[in-house]
């Protein structure tokens, strides 16, 4: 494949940054600055055509073009986290500031906490503003002006270059930049969506990872997808590969060893995979996929399809040698993981105990069975293969003329 272009949007040190840091890579990048956020959505709209993918330097310009319908490429941002934050309040410390009394946008509160709580700092009078789409750098700026006058605070922190530079007359600023940490593994993933995007049949799998706390184990862990691992600004990992690689080790989306070593470290741990045609549909479906996951239990994986298919993953207990065959006693179990009723797999056991198990039964079978229609029935049975439980062996041809069925061997 012809090396991939990235176009890189942001102001322009912060994508002379991105250039530095990702000069190493094979992929070839293009600088695309803008001199104010406003600026973001017409510098994309110009020249989104000449790049296979689009690195934002922040979530505000990303925000921007994603509400204006320019993200029809694989597009991903660089996050600002809670270690970046810590860099800055240990050089304001350095420097004889007052860190107890400071207003910051942009980050979540909940990471900002975390990470003054975690340097021993005191947290009552910091106030934060986190972002949310529609934001703007006049409404930042009013925030932390607010601040110092109700709240005096004494330093402002922000990630806008133009509440910066609005500010920094006024107060002292501090102005955040992603490290060089965000910016690689940000660039690495967004390659691999890119690359995955590109590659004929080849679905990008996007993962999001809640998990309670750090877990420095968790890279090795993902070794085996061959998949970059990112931050998200709200604190969840983010994982990038393809579905090949995902179905491979997953065993056709029956099992996920990473959530058993997840659930071996963490008391909660859920992971949601979403597969799609591009980075923004994958990543779509695995933020469904996770917020399922939450539904199912303490440990849970979902992996989210279109179609509006959602395989559920449980954390086993042992190794494949203690896993129960399936019986009356799984029944419930299985459905969590196939995300089908109960009943309904109840009511399709006895069509293939009354069919016969070695005969198998076909998408009409199901659907007069279950009184659905045709396309629910092969619905139903797609997600039963994809769980390993049911197997085309065959295919039974309409009388007198037609399409040949395809012939399922089911065991429940």
């Amino acid at each position: 494949m012809s090396v991939l272009t990235v176009g890189v949007v942001g102001p322009e040190d912060l994508v002379q940054k991105v250039l530095a840091v990702g000069a190493a890579g094979t992929e070839r990048l293009v600088p695309w600055p803008y001199r104010h956020e406003d600026d973001a959505v017409e510098v994309v709209r110009k020249a989104r055509s000449d790049a296979d993918a689009l690195l934002f330097t922040g979530v505000v310009p990303h925000s921007r073009a994603a509400a204006e319908g320019l993200l029809d490429r694989p597009a991903m941002y660089v996050p600002y986290s809670g270690a970046t934050l810590l860099r800055a309040l240990v050089e304001l410390l350095r420097l004889g500031h007052d860190v107890s009394r400071i207003s910051i946008d942009t980050l979540l509160r909940s990471e900002v906490m975390e990470t003054l709580t975690e340097a021993k700092l005191p947290t009552e009078h910091v106030h934060v503003q986190p972002y949310r789409p529609g934001l703007t750098g006049d409404d930042l700026v009013e925030f932390h002006r607010g601040a110092r006058e109700k709240k005096r605070t004494q330093v402002a922190v922000t990630c806008l270059g133009s509440a910066f530079h609005t500010l920094d007359s006024e107060m002292h600023t501090v102005r955040l930049a992603p490290s060089r940490h965000s910016i690689r593994a940000t660039l690495q993933a967004l390659v691999l969506a890119a690359s995955a995007a590109h590659s004929g049949d080849a679905q990008v799998a996007l993962g999001i990872i809640d998990i309670p706390a750090a877990d420095t184990e968790l890279a090795a862990d993902l070794a085996v997808l061959g998949g970059s691992l990112a931050d998200l600004p709200d604190g969840q990992r983010l994982v990038v590969t393809t579905r090949g690689v995902l179905e491979n080790a997953s065993e056709r989306f029956t099992r996920l060893p990473l959530l058993d070593a997840l659930a071996a470290r963490h008391d909660t741990a859920h992971v949601g995979f979403g597969l799609g045609r591009t980075a923004a549909e994958a990543e779509s479906l695995a933020r469904r996929a996770v917020n399922r996951a939450r539904s199912v239990g303490a440990v849970a994986g979902v992996v989210s399809m279109q179609d509006d298919v959602d395989i559920v993953i449980e954390a086993e207990s042992g190794g494949p040698g203690d896993r129960p065959a399936p019986g009356p006693e799984s029944l419930a179990m299985l459905a969590r993981r196939v995300g089908l009723n109960a009943q309904t797999l109840g009511r399709l056991r006895e069509l293939v105990e009354d069919t016969g198990s070695e005969d198998g039964v076909t998408a009409q079978a199901v659907a007069e069975h279950l009184s659905v229609q045709q396309r629910t029935a092969r619905r139903i049975l797609k997600r039963l293969e994809r769980a390993g439980v049911a197997v085309p062996v065959g295919s039974a041809r309409q009388e007198p003329v037609g399409r040949p069925r395809t012939v399922y061997r089911v065991q429940l």
